[in-house]
């Protein structure tokens, strides 16, 4: 164990939140509540993001590439001495597990609110970290931490592990550089692959072999230390339902966790937080087997993005703990005086096409309308940056917001989260709501007993299936499409003589399914005629009429359209694009292209042509002109928001037409290559 450097603890005024997003107003929020001055940092992109507007003075620091901004060290400490900041939060991601930021910011005279840099080094490295959890007797995955970090060193040590395996990246965390293998003749592949993306998320592409546990649940002790060598844990939170080694629901108390299994896992963490001498918020992370035997993880010396639940579950509130140990304060409870008190579940909403394999996606914010405690109590928080008429931008994280629900009982949450869930409103590009409602709904998910890591793969499939519209969701959606652009009366009636001949008709596509409608007015209502073409003909939302009456406006922007449908009154949101239309209709999101009867011709079945599926830098290209490929065979590899994602070939043919190269920016719907099948 290094020895310490000094680190600044004391009083401070002002803080500066060396992050942005969700993470950055959640921060401020707490530091003007105990009445800090607040400094937000920008880049060029986030110039009108509502952090910015959130604190009382901003500084860019510089273009929206976070290595030009959000990871420059020399910018942030330049920006706290011009705004007269004298302490430093950094969130999570970026900076915040960074130990030569925190040895900078201690060495710039200000105060870091986070441990030491010298405990970030030694947790910061899972090869080194493992090491020092064995010496002090923290039950470890057996692996390989090794420093040949040569192909063959990993096939004997493999081996000698026995498969299946974990390759991971020894620096960093959120999934990044880490692959499953099952089989040798995977590993030297997947070794590429996880080194590839450790040197892009983290500058460093050193890995570590760990034994694959079948099935495991995820579960974190969370801790408080401060600079008095007093140390708590505030409980365990349970992680487990994930997404490339991602997660996506979190929980706490964890159900697979009784009273005594806590206070064995939670001595375990405190004993090694007290060993290496740490200060300040951080998290123990342990996977769980099915016999209730743990095994150390990785340490997280930072707040982590679920730390939401367990201040629902012990009335804390993680960020002012932060803040008053960076300034000296000590701890006021001894672990006894810890009580937890119901249940607490989160979600975390990200900017994905989960049918595609959870593809991380940009675009415009069209409609953002979360939740209000008005429809779902006031047990549940949102914690978001988003903006309707804003950008998810495809230079940072994917996560857009977190929904946390409490509840006497983790079935009372459970159903308060779902209900706040299926009320989210978000137009304008793929996210996971529906996918996350899905989850929360799932049979196995209620029972919680038998949740693991591998609970998204087992219930809902990899990647899992698109949910199909309803006749009755088609049915809306032509309507939104029609109506948006009629007159209306000064509250807001759309009036069936407004459709002028009576009589309207048109093309709805989902995905691969489309629908001709007619709408015909009939006195003061509306009949929606729907006919599946093609492939939708044997789909759910085959055909069928709609019946609606009383459809009014309820905004001046028509945004929100209500109606009654055979007497059932209900509202739905819309969006209507250059190419179709968006509706939120039965607890989910549903875009629809609205093509020209004529105008736009069917894609071709076994098309050669290789799209851009996301706007991305493209990272590495992998085939020439001229070049034979098989279908299957990696073509591209293109990194967005942290994530890299390969593209192979649809089709075996050969290579006729590149039109990017590494190093290149790759726009969503682009042609990136095309393949000329053989010759029959």
């Amino acid at each position: 164990m290094p020895t310490h450097t000094p680190k600044n603890i004391r009083p401070f005024h002002t803080v500066l939140v060396a992050n942005r997003g969700e993470i950055a107003l959640r921060v401020l929020r707490t530091v003007r509540r105990l009445g800090y001055g607040t400094v937000a940092v920008y880049s060029e992109a986030d110039r009108d993001s509502p952090h910015v507007q959130a604190a009382d003075r901003a500084v860019c620091i510089g273009p929206a590439a976070p290595a030009q901004s959000y990871l420059n060290i020399e910018a942030i400490l330049q920006a706290a001495q011009l705004a007269g900041a004298d302490a430093v939060h950094p969130g999570y991601g970026f900076l915040s597990e960074n130990d030569a930021f925190a040895d900078a910011v201690d060495t710039a005279g200000l105060v870091f609110i986070g441990p030491s840099g010298d405990s970030i080094r030694a947790m910061g490295n899972k090869a080194g970290a493992k090491r020092l959890m064995q010496g002090w007797g923290m039950p470890c995955i057996p692996g390989y931490e090794g420093q040949d970090q040569s192909d063959e060193a990993f096939v004997l040590e493999a081996a000698r592990i026995g498969f299946p395996i974990m390759c991971k990246a020894a620096a960093g965390g959120g999934g990044r550089g880490m692959r499953r293998v099952d089989t040798p003749d995977a590993l030297p592949a997947a070794l590429a692959s996880a080194r590839s993306e450790a040197r892009t998320a983290f500058g460093s592409d050193e890995l570590i072999l760990e034994s694959a546990l079948i099935d495991p649940r995820h579960v974190e002790i969370q801790l408080l230390a401060d600079s008095h060598g007093h140390v708590v844990h505030l409980g365990e939170r349970d992680c487990s339902v994930q997404r490339r080694h991602q997660k996506l629901i979190e929980e706490a108390p964890s159900p697979a966790v009784n009273a005594e299994l806590r206070a064995r896992m939670g001595q375990v963490a405190v004993d090694s937080a007290r060993a290496m001498g740490y200060v300040g918020a951080g998290t123990m992370e342990f996977l769980l087997d099915a016999e209730g035997q743990f095994y150390f993880m990785e340490m997280n010396t930072r707040l982590q993005v679920e730390h939401a639940v367990t201040e629902a579950i012990t009335g804390l509130d993680l960020v002012e703990w932060q803040l008053r140990v960076a300034s000296g304060q000590a701890l006021p409870w001894q672990q006894a005086d810890i009580q937890l008190k119901g249940h607490a579940i989160e979600v975390r909403l990200t900017a994905e096409d989960v049918p595609a394999g959870f593809l991380p996606q940009t675009g415009p914010v069209l409609r953002w309308r979360p939740p209000t405690p008005q429809s779902t109590g006031h047990d549940v928080r949102i914690d978001s940056a988003l903006r309707e008429g804003g950008q998810v931008s495809p230079h940072y994280d994917s996560m857009v917001a977190k929904i946390v629900a409490h509840g006497s009982d983790r079935e009372e949450a459970r159903r308060k989260l779902l209900l706040a869930v299926r009320q989210c409103v978000l137009l304008g590009l793929p996210s996971n709501q529906g996918f996350l409602a899905d989850c929360l709904a799932d049979a196995v998910f209620v029972q919680g007993a038998r949740v693991h890591t591998g609970f998204v793969a087992e219930r809902m499939g990899l990647p899992p299936a698109a949910p199909v519209p309803s006749a009755h969701t088609v049915a809306l959606a032509a309507m939104a499409a029609q109506v948006h652009n009629l007159p209306t009366t000064a509250d807001g009636h759309v009036h069936a003589g407004a459709l002028g001949q009576g009589q309207a008709q048109g093309l709805l596509q989902w995905g691969e399914q489309r629908w001709r409608y007619r709408i015909h007015t009939q006195g003061m209502g509306w009949q929606v005629q729907c006919t599946a073409l093609g492939a939708a003909s044997s789909a759910q939302a085959d055909t069928g009429t709609t019946s609606l009456t009383h459809v009014q406006w309820q905004d001046a922007a028509r945004t929100e359209l209500a109606l009654a449908c055979q007497g059932l009154r209900e509202q739905i949101c819309s969006a209507r694009t250059e190419n179709g239309v968006q509706i939120f209709h039965a607890g989910r999101a549903w875009t629809f292209d609205c093509p020209v009867a004529h105008g736009q011709a069917e894609a071709s079945a076994g098309s050669g042509a290789v799209l851009a599926p996301l706007t991305a830098r493209v990272l590495q290209v992998m085939v020439s002109p001229g070049q034979p490929v098989q279908t299957g065979e990696r073509l591209l590899v293109l990194e967005a928001m942290k994530m890299e994602h390969t593209l192979t070939a649809p089709i075996t043919g050969v290579v006729r037409e590149l039109r990017v190269q590494s190093g290149g920016q790759a726009l969503k719907g682009t042609l990136l290559l095309q393949i000329e099948a053989e010759a029959a």
